[in-house]
């Protein structure tokens, strides 16, 4: 038995799984040219594998390896595209109908935070939407349940993003920005009437 063999297999199906299944990841996303050239190099490196594994259907052993690549190739495709995180994750929260703070916490921590009333089994409800990068997700969870650990949420993908807070592609570093320049805006008269915070992240973000 050609242990350096077993190795190749394995490793070439366990490549092609993980660009596959990366590759159908982004087609559902909307990726369409990223797919497209990722298609490529899959059926290359498919059409490898499959030759050396067919001239030795009759040893079970090659073909072991060849099925773990492909078990092991979707664990690992799905955890580099988690990694990756490519995209926008919508968030919705359902909180009791007097809960403000939630959402003026989460606006002072950088997020664009929409409330809309509900109505579930106990009564009035509070809904927040909240869209962010994907990348950011766990970490907004995070947040969420560390300012109300009683809050429900349920998060899903956003293929589409027209208009908005988001019209301007919003990072990290933008919003980090217009937080520093918020603290350094000076008080003003109490009687004047003061812009709101959401209104001046935005427009400090639109000045970057």
């Amino acid at each position: 038995m050609d242990y350096h063999l077993l190795l190749k297999i394995f490793s070439i199906n366990l490549i092609y799984i993980m660009l596959n299944t990366m590759r159908l990841l982004l087609s559902m996303r909307g990726y369409r040219l990223p797919a497209s050239c990722l298609a490529v190099v899959e059926i290359t490196i498919y059409a490898i594998g499959l030759s050396m594994v067919m001239q030795y259907l009759d040893q079970p052993a090659y073909l072991l390896a060849y099925a773990l690549g492909f078990g092991v190739g979707i664990y690992c495709g799905m955890l580099l595209e988690d990694k990756i995180a490519l995209g926008y994750a919508v968030i919705q929260i359902f909180i009791a109908s007097d809960n403000h703070a939630l959402a003026e916490e989460l606006r002072n921590r950088g997020y664009g935070v929409t409330v809309q009333s509900g109505y579930g089994r106990d009564g009035d409800r509070l809904i927040l939407t909240i869209l962010t990068p994907r990348s950011t997700e766990r970490k907004l969870c995070r947040t969420i349940e560390e300012i109300d650990d009683r809050a429900f949420y349920i998060s899903y993908d956003a293929k589409y993003i027209h208009g908005g807070f988001w019209t301007k592609r919003v990072t990290k570093l933008r919003v980090q920005r217009a937080h520093e320049a918020l603290e350094d805006q000076e008080p003003l008269d109490p009687r004047t009437e003061r812009v709101s915070e959401d209104e001046f992240v935005n427009d400090e973000i639109n000045k970057l």
